[in-house]
């Protein structure tokens, strides 16, 4: 049954020959790796008003809103033509995390990774919130079951990825572009009626009015804050950078293309907005209704069914701008994992030829973040640009290093472009955190250093592992006396089968033990031992406290010191049945098993009798 429901949800399994056949084209793989940039169109400009309204400089708001927005979009520029150099100079992807390796050393990839990482989580975390905001701002009604929503919108992702990253992004391809459709015709309506209906700026409440007339001066700080806000666009952007091998070939030229198409729609958008909302004066407020979704009612008119499909594609793109982490976080988990940094098992590929452990893991960890910060937006946004800004600038820094050593055609050029985009993601990240720090920033902070710690720790496990098992030309395996215990509970099919399995081993020794508790119990069994005439040595442990596996253990110690070089195999001889009944038996075979787990020279065999 639960193999057919898995055939169900993922889909029949894919031979490893078939991978070619699951690369993207490059109006799939826009939806699949640039969804996350083009979804923060909804939400970035929101986040830069929001700074000035909680800090009292409504009034100043939207005449720094469009000077801020240029800010942004030259970040953005510097950014792009950056990691177009990386594309082609590390076609093998995992963006920052391989860069850095390669040029800047252990621990700066390891920061690296840790902040692609952290950012993939939060990636999910913020886009369902986001796209379940939209929700909500066109049926309130739904606002107390916002983080259930946003975990079953997360289950339902993690569904879809599974069956595969081609079917995935086939899958989300038409919501992407069915927002980038309703977004310009947002934008050009909304132009025209600016400029040329000259419509007036959207009523508010009593309350909002107050926002908009707040007179606090635009310190630096809160300009600052702001600027750290509207960079939140530029997340997602390095995405297709670490996913260069998932396209169809030649990939690095079909992944910067696709790069050079988001960074247009998603600067076009974003400046669009930031000029609607200048004229406009759109609100941010906590549980209103969004930024975007005022300029749409304003623009169209009222809650018509432009309206709707603005909202409904606003919603369908922040869910699935999280397919954007789904098909980085596996596959940079894997980069890392086969370098000893995480758990071998982030290697290996599901049956639809995805990493399928990462994409749980991602999963679980997002549904955890969403229920913690109870499916709010302005909660998570605080703790998401940290990442990102840091992965920036070790990328550049490592790309400024990898140009000096190989010094290819026209490196110079390239050298400035990256060392450019160094400079400058490195001081929009000392702004991020500097800024935010006591809004959220320090979680990133601490978490990016807590999960280094972590890639270190398990390679250092890994490398203890290696060094034990690791062998030298020449080596020869000692021979060892073996010694073989049978566990004998009372006379039955199972210990009749255990004792002829272990006989066929043709130890140097074969006993069989019980453990008893009273004199009487010890009578019957060696009657029945010597009833069925088994040849085979019988030892009793008197144990009158009931304990099993304990006086076992302290049996075989003691054999142990009698011949140090022996190798111990312990017979258990075990009844198995279906799971409906099986919790119904005694589990002192596996109470045994995992005591003997970690004991040196000793194996441990089960002699099953299945019972139906």
């Amino acid at each position: 049954m639960a193999l057919s429901l898995k055939r169900v949800l993922i889909g029949k399994p894919l031979a490893s020959a078939e991978e070619e056949h699951q690369r993207l084209s490059k109006v799939v793989a826009l939806p699949v790796f640039a969804s996350d940039a083009i979804s923060s169109t909804a939400y970035a400009t929101e986040e830069i008003l929001r700074v000035f309204l909680i800090a009292g400089a409504g009034a100043a708001a939207y005449s720094k809103l469009v000077p801020l927005s240029i800010l942004v979009l030259v970040l953005l520029a510097i950014v792009v033509l950056s990691y177009r150099q990386t594309i082609f100079a590390y076609p093998s992807g995992g963006g920052s995390y391989v860069v850095s390796r390669e040029n800047l050393g252990e621990l700066p990839s390891l920061i690296a990774g840790s902040s692609l990482l952290t950012d993939y989580i939060l990636t999910v975390a913020v886009s369902v919130a986001g796209g379940v905001a939209a929700i909500i701002s066109a049926f309130p009604s739904l606002s107390p079951y916002r983080v259930e929503l946003c975990v079953g919108f997360i289950v339902l992702m993690t569904l879809a990825n599974l069956r595969g990253l081609k079917e995935s992004g086939a899958l989300f391809a038409p919501p992407t572009y069915i927002y980038v459709a309703s977004l310009f015709t947002l934008i050009a309506v909304g132009l025209y009626r600016v400029f040329v209906q000259h419509i007036p700026p959207i009523q508010h409440s009593e309350e909002g009015t107050k926002l908009l007339d707040g007179q606090a001066a635009v310190t630096l700080i809160v300009f600052l804050r702001a600027f750290a806000s509207g960079a939140v666009a530029l997340t997602g952007v390095e995405a297709v950078s670490n996913g260069v091998p998932a396209f169809k070939k030649p990939e690095s030229k079909n992944a910067s293309i696709t790069l050079v198409w988001m960074a247009i729609i998603l600067g076009s958008g974003f400046f669009g907005l930031a000029i609607l909302s200048q004229h406009l004066k759109p609100i941010a407020g906590e549980g209103g209704p969004t930024v975007l979704a005022q300029l749409a009612e304003h623009i169209f008119g009222g809650r018509n069914l432009l309206f709707f499909v603005t909202q409904f594609a606003t919603f369908a793109v922040l869910v699935l701008a999280a397919n954007t982490a789904y098909a980085d976080y596996p596959r940079l988990s894997s980069i890392i994992a086969k370098d000893g940094y995480l758990p071998r098992q982030f290697v290996n590929r599901g049956d639809r030829l995805v990493f399928s452990n990462g994409i749980i893991f991602l999963a679980v960890l997002a549904i955890a973040l969403v229920v913690a910060f109870g499916g709010k937006i302005d909660a998570l946004i605080p703790l998401y640009a940290v990442g990102v800004f840091t992965g920036f600038t070790l990328s550049q820094t490592g790309m400024v290093i990898h140009h000096i050593k190989e010094k290819e055609p026209h490196w110079k050029i390239s050298l400035c472009i990256n060392a450019v985009g160094a400079v400058t993601t490195g001081l929009v990240a000392g702004i991020v955190v500097t800024t935010k720090f006591k809004s959220g920033a320090w979680v990133s902070v601490l978490v990016i250093i807590v999960l280094t710690l972590t890639f270190k720790a398990i390679h250092r496990h890994y490398k203890r592992v290696k060094a034990a098992v690791s062998v030298e030309p020449g080596y020869r395996v000692q021979r060892h006396q073996h010694l073989v215990i049978v566990l004998v509970g009372s006379i039955n099919k199972g210990v009749l089968h255990a004792v002829q399995y272990a006989r066929s081993l043709t130890p140097d020794r074969l006993i069989a033990v019980s453990v008893v508790s009273d004199p009487e119990e010890e009578r019957l069994l060696r009657e029945q031992w010597e009833a069925f005439d088994i040849p085979v040595e019988l030892h009793t442990i008197s144990s009158p406290y009931r304990d099993l596996t304990k006086p076992i253990l302290n049996y075989i110690d003691e054999l142990d010191r009698e011949s140090a070089d022996e190798m111990i195999t312990v017979v258990i001889p075990e009844f198995v049945t279906n799971l409906s009944s099986q919790w119904l038996h005694n589990q002192s075979a596996l109470a045994i098993k995992a005591k003997l787990l970690y004991r040196p020279n000793t194996v441990v065999t089960s002699v099953p009798i299945i019972v139906t």
